[in-house]
């Protein structure tokens, strides 16, 4: 089963609507919350529904009561890395999304885990090149990271 992608309202408009033109099941932040609804509630809610939530906040991990209700919660959260327009940062996810089902089904929640845009040698190759996907938390104590 395909699992419901959630935009934190941080991915803007365009984000969610790439997504969506590629047949991916996502739920705009806008649709559900209003603008300045406390990450630790709308994460709380996406934990419950047993949605993918996605965000571009990379401090989030650093944020002890987000990262509290992350875990509380057993959301699993994807941070998409990069400093690019959201357009290209939702090709590139459309891109990898073979790669981010995968992780995702070897994965029980709670976690969060970085996505990345492919290099740019890889992307100058192939504009549908896919990027990475890397788990950020909880790390395993086994492999010393």
């Amino acid at each position: 089963m395909t699992p419901t992608f959630f935009t934190d309202y941080n991915l803007g408009k365009r984000f969610p609507a790439r997504l969506a033109e590629a047949g991916i099941d996502v739920e705009p932040h806008i649709q559900h919350f209003r603008q300045d609804c406390p990450d630790e509630d709308w994460l709380a809610e996406i934990g419950r529904r047993g949605w993918v939530a996605l965000t571009h906040d990379r401090r989030i991990r650093y944020k002890p009561n987000e990262l509290a209700t992350v875990m509380q919660h057993r959301v699993a959260l994807l941070v998409v890395i990069g400093d690019a327009p959201f357009p290209e940062l939702a090709d590139a996810f459309v891109a990898t999304l073979p790669r981010v089902l995968s992780f995702i089904e070897g994965q029980r929640p709670p976690y969060i885990a970085k996505v990345y845009r492919p290099s740019a040698t890889e992307a100058a190759a192939n504009n549908k090149a896919p990027g990475r996907i890397e788990l950020w938390h909880p790390r395993d104590s086994r492999d010393g990271r």
